[in-house]
Order: structure tokens, then sequence, then C-alpha cells
């Protein structure tokens, strides 16, 4: 029988400020940034200390293959970063000297874009031969992974509503992508890396239906909205709308307090510590807001649920 296992995506992050510029080279793909950018994400890490993504993706790992054990299929589980250490074809080249054969992957991403599908998938084949490789493309509407958001949404729901005495409306978010990035042209069809297949490329509609996914689950919630948050500095515009947008509109129909959830993050990381506990919170208090959010994914058991549930499908069918 092939030996088989798991291999999880990741996007990385540096473990200190000073790697922050070989680390910025790696998710622009070499393409030079303006000083003043390099300078200002290295002021952001800064504030926040240290990114935890990569030691937070490490333990969502050791719980999934713990979850694969206990229901009865011990196999053992990778994880590889596609812009920092240990990178995607170091974890390749692991798993084939450990003798695998057969691996089911999966991106830590589950709303689908260009970005995770495309990119991911060339980082693990470019390294994979030898391996046979079952890739899950998306898992944006899995019952488990809207549960998992769902339990840490309604305590901060909860509690919010007790303390004002009102119903708190939600706010969704997902990180933006490059309007390039998901616009469906002749051109680009077929290019590697680009989404499999023709048509358009379905990131910004996966969101929103895991944001719905998460709305079904929180019937108390009064009322939800959806924006894309952390647009970044490259040419070109990116999909909104923006947060800043939104809560300049919320703020005009009088809201008063807020929560906040990012469901397109399954970890703490700079886009949440920062972006959200410092940018958007500072954003929402100058226009009269109290911007609360709730407890990223992290080691959620719901989401290692989930996960392995994803994995399990792919070596069963890597199996037969």
């Amino acid at each position: 029988m092939a030996r088989q296992a798991v291999l999880l995506l990741a996007h990385g992050t540096p473990e200190t400020v000073e790697q922050v510029p070989e680390y910025l080279r790696n998710v622009t793909s070499g393409r030079p940034l303006p000083p003043g950018v390099i300078e200002e994400i290295k002021h952001r890490y800064s504030l926040i200390g240290r990114s935890p993504l990569t030691a937070i993706t490490m333990e969502q790992a050791r719980l999934v293959e713990r979850e694969l054990a206990g229901g009865g299929q011990p196999v053992r589980v990778y994880a590889g970063m596609r812009n920092w250490r240990p990178y995607i074809p170091e974890a390749v080249r692991q798993m084939r000297t450990d003798g695998v054969e057969q691996a089911a992957v999966l991106c830590l991403a589950p709303q689908n874009s260009r970005t995770s599908v495309g990119l991911y998938r060339r980082a693990v084949e470019a390294e994979g031969a030898g391996i046979r490789i079952d890739f899950t493309e998306g898992w944006a509407s899995h019952p488990l992974l809207a549960e998992a958001f769902a339990e840490r949404l309604r305590p901060t729901l909860s509690s919010l509503s007790a303390e004002t005495g009102a119903p708190v409306p939600v706010l969704f978010t997902a990180h933006s992508v490059p309007c390039r990035t998901i616009q469906t042209s002749a051109a680009n069809e077929g290019q590697p890396g680009l989404w499999p297949g023709s048509g358009a490329d379905p990131y910004a509609e996966e969101a929103k239906h895991t944001a719905a996914l998460v709305a079904e689950r929180v019937p108390e919630i009064p009322r939800w909205v959806f924006a894309f948050q952390s647009q970044g500095a490259s040419g070109g515009p990116w999909i909104g709308p923006t947060v800043e947008s939104t809560l300049d509109a919320l703020a005009a129909e009088g809201v008063r307090t807020l929560i906040l959830q990012p469901i397109g993050f399954l970890c703490d990381h700079v886009e949440i510590l920062y972006d959200v506990d410092i940018l958007f919170r500072g954003y929402a208090a100058n226009l009269g807001i109290r911007l609360e959010r709730p407890e990223s994914l992290n080691a959620s058991p719901t989401l290692a649920k989930a996960v392995a549930a994803l994995a399990r499908q792919g070596l069963e069918r890597l199996a037969g």
C-alpha cells in the first residue's frame, strides 16, 4: 500500500522585522517595492512584535494529524509556506525523503483565487515528482468551516449585545486581491498560475458565500455587511468595497458598536493583529464606532475537524 501524507499550504511570514524586505521580495516574485512601502510594513510588524502565522500553522498541522489518527487514519501532516520558511519545496522534498508516495494537499485559504490555487499548486507540483497529489481546490462552503467561525462569533456578539442593550451588526471581511487577478480574459486563460479552466475566478463570490454561511448559523445577528480588507500597494486597482469606506457608511447611518470578523483568514497574523486591531479599530474610533473582533480560529478543534475531513477525502481518492 502506498505511503500517504497530508500537506497544508500557507502564506508564510518573517520571524523578525529585519527579514521583511526578503519576505516582500518573495510575495511580489522579485518585483521591487518603493522603499517607503517596505518601511511601512516593517513598522507594522514592529508594532505587533512578530507574526505568529507560522507557529499557529504548525499547531494546526498537529491538530489535524491528531484528528486523523483519532479517526483511524494515522498519517503525517506536513506544512509548507509559499513566501517564507519552511518553503513549500522544502516540505515536498522532506516528504519524498520520508518515502511519501501519495499526498492530500490543501491550502489554508478556503476561498480560491489565482493567488491561492494557481501559485500554491504550481509550487507543489514543481517539486512533487514521484508523489501522486490530490489537491483540494476549494472549501469555502464547508459546513465545519462556517461553524468554526460561528463558534468564535457567538460569545462576542452575545456579550456586546448584553452590554449595549441592543443588537450589534457584523462586518465580515476577506483579504482583497488585485482586480487583474480575478478578471477573465482570453489572454489570461490557460496561463500558468491562473485560475484553472475557463470562466471567472470565484474568489470574491466564495468569500461572500462563507460570510453568508456563518451568518446563517448565528441568527441573532441583526444585520451583516461585507468588505475586502488590506488592499496592497502594487499598481492597479484592488477589489472592494474597502473596510474604511464601509465604516464611513455605517457611521453615517448611526452605527456606534460593530463586530468585525475576518472570514478569509484562519489564524492571527499581521493583517489581523495590525490591520484590524490597530488600523481599523483606530479608524472606527475616529468615526465614533466601537469596533470589536472575535478570537481568530487559530487552534480551533472545529477547524481541525474540517481540514481533517477534507484531507481524508483526498487520501481516499488517492487510494481508490
